[in-house]
Formats: C-alpha cells, sequence, structure tokens
C-alpha cells in the first residue's frame, strides 16, 4: 500500500526543480511529476492522485503559476504553496486570490519545506473541518472545546495523518476500526496503528462516512472489514470487539437481511 504524500511540482527552472524533487522524496513524500509549464501541470494532474501543489509564480509559457493553479483548482480543491523569489503587489494579490496555504522563498532550504507543507496541510485541514463554535465550561468561562487538534486532512477516499515530519496517506478501506484509549483515538489499519491527539467523537464526526458504524462507546468499526458478529462482539481480522447493548440496534440495521 502508498502510504506517501503525492506532490506534483510546478517549476521551470530544471536544476532548482530537481532539487525540490530529491529534497521531498528524501522526506518521504512522492512526487508524481514535475512541470515547466501550465498546460504540462494540467495534464500530470490528470493523469495521477495529487495531494498538494507546489507551484513557481513566475514559469514560461502561456500561463502563469498563478494562472496554472486557478486551472487546477477548479477542478479539485487542493493545498497550494506558491514558490517565490520577488514579486510585485499586483501579481502577490493575483496570487491571493487562488488562497494559497503557504510561500515558500527561494532558494529553497528543507526546514523551509517542511514548514511550507505542515502549514499548507494544517491550514487545508481546517478550511475543509472548520473549529466548533466556543461553549462555557463548567466555571462559565468561555473556553475552546475539548479536543486538541491533531492535524489530519481527509481527501475523497483518504485520511492524512502527520507522523513524525511528514503527513502520511491512509485510506479509508485500509481502516479496520477506530479505539478509544484516553484522550487520543487509535487508528487501526492492516498494516499498523496511528495515533491520532483526538477524541474518538471527534474523528467520528469528521470522517463522517456511512462505513463506519459505532458499536461500543469505546469502537467504531469499518462495516467492509467485519468477518463475523454474534449479540456481544464483532470479529475483524480475529480481532475481537464488544458490541454494546445500547449501540447494536443501530449496528443491525446496517445491514439488510434476506427472506
Amino acid at each position: 500500500m502508498n502510504h506517501q504524500l503525492h506532490i506534483l511540482i510546478v517549476e521551470d527552472e530544471a536544476i532548482l526543480a530537481l532539487d525540490l524533487k530529491a529534497k521531498l522524496e528524501k522526506e518521504g513524500y512522492r512526487v508524481v511529476g514535475v512541470a515547466a509549464s501550465g498546460k504540462q501541470a494540467l495534464a500530470l494532474f490528470a493523469e495521477h492522485p495529487v495531494d498538494l501543489l507546489l507551484c513557481d509564480i513566475h514559469i514560461k509559457g502561456d500561463w502563469d503559476g498563478i494562472e496554472t493553479a486557478q486551472r487546477i483548482l477548479a477542478q479539485r480543491p487542493l493545498p497550494l504553496i506558491y514558490l517565490t523569489a520577488y514579486s510585485d503587489k499586483a501579481t502577490l494579490e493575483r496570487a491571493g486570490q487562488t488562497t494559497p496555504l503557504a510561500y515558500i522563498v527561494k532558494p529553497v532550504h528543507l526546514a523551509q519545506l517542511r514548514v511550507a507543507i505542515d502549514m499548507a496541510m494544517g491550514n487545508f485541514a481546517r478550511q475543509m473541518h472548520p473549529l466548533p463554535e466556543t461553549a462555557p465550561n463548567n466555571s462559565g468561562e468561555i473556553t475552546q472545546k475539548e479536543h486538541t487538534r491533531e492535524i489530519f486532512l481527509q481527501g475523497d477516499d483518504a485520511l492524512f495523518v502527520k507522523v513524525n515530519y511528514q503527513f502520511v496517506k491512509i485510506k479509508l478501506s485500509d481502516i479496520l476500526y477506530l479505539e478509544a484509549e484516553d484522550a487520543h483515538t487509535m487508528l487501526v489499519t492492516i498494516a499498523r496503528r496511528y495515533a491520532l491527539r483526538l477524541a474518538l467523537s471527534m474523528v467520528v464526526e469528521q470522517i463522517n462516512e456511512p462505513r463506519f458504524v459505532r458499536i461500543h462507546r469505546s469502537f467504531v468499526v469499518n462495516i467492509e472489514h467485519i468477518d463475523a458478529f454474534t449479540d456481544q462482539e464483532v470479529s475483524i481480522q480475529q480481532q475481537k470487539l464488544p458490541l454494546g447493548r445500547s449501540y447494536k440496534e443501530v449496528f443491525m440495521k446496517r445491514f439488510r437481511f434476506g427472506q
């Protein structure tokens, strides 16, 4: 399974493009392509899954980087990072209309690249899943609801979870179940477990996928991976999970029974 973040680079300076590609791949990301023009970028975008766009503002050809980004984002929203040396006010105002989530000033350094990706993915996650309104706590003070932000982003069929310095792509179809552990949620796949610093209810709310159903106050399962179940438990990959009495009715409604 490929759990890498897929990045498309739009940069017409060959040496800089190759250096960027090497830096990103060293960090564990997958560069799906390097485009020297807007039309080439659009073609690569159509051919490959792209999770993040890294685009130089000034590129040669019929379209500059801003118009290229506009055309790509018109097809599907995704995090956008601009590469820039020096740009006049008018150009930056045009760039701002595409809502870039970070800028990288040339020459590009590894630390700068890490921060920009972190910022772009985090900001995009917050755009896609805005924070709930604040609410008073027990003492009457207005505080943010208890859901310490673990940066994760949901795409059409995957989540992106930050592990160390990089964002790891996890297909929703690969998730077996979610398990609450104190204030954390363990996201369990066939290959490994990922810890999210979010309450289980918050993760379920953000994923909002019909295939995930709660069977217990501490467990949410992917019904596509259920091997068997009884009145008391659900079996997934030889793992037996409790089926809570109060969740049983909702769980059973997810199945259609023949006559």
